[in-house]
């Protein structure tokens, strides 16, 4: 199970700095992707992105070209949105061919949110 941070970009930075200064030293997790809230994971999440990773996961597209067609959706904003998916290890896009194979590697999401602080973390399978 993968496991990404949810951290505010403040906390973030008096993080960093008190690595920098000698205070602590860098977490586990540091360099990883992080997302400054649960509501910004969920901005990505969309109904139209997690209809996409269901066609991605069930019809299993050979190129982004057909994915374009099996949603419906312009191939520039379609490439963007992959990216994105891509950045956070949603989605792999495999070089076959001069195409690029979309595949979904995440199959469940798990938000665990701390009410007392802003240790949250999201675990993916």
């Amino acid at each position: 199970m993968k496991h990404l941070k949810i951290q505010s970009h403040a906390s973030l930075r008096e993080e960093m700095k008190a690595v920098a200064r000698g205070e602590r030293s860098a977490p586990k997790d540091a360099g990883g992707t992080t997302f400054d809230s649960v509501e910004a994971l969920m901005r990505l999440l969309t109904p139209q992105n997690r209809q996409l990773l269901a066609v991605i996961r069930d019809k299993k597209p050979q190129s982004i070209a057909e994915l374009a067609v099996l949603t419906g959706r312009a191939q520039p904003n379609l490439t963007r949105t992959l990216g994105k998916l891509e950045a956070i290890g949603f989605v792999r896009l495999k070089n076959v061919d001069r195409r690029k194979v979309p595949t979904a590697t995440v199959h469940s999401l798990r938000i665990n949110i701390d009410p007392f602080s802003q240790n949250d973390r999201l675990e993916f399978a």
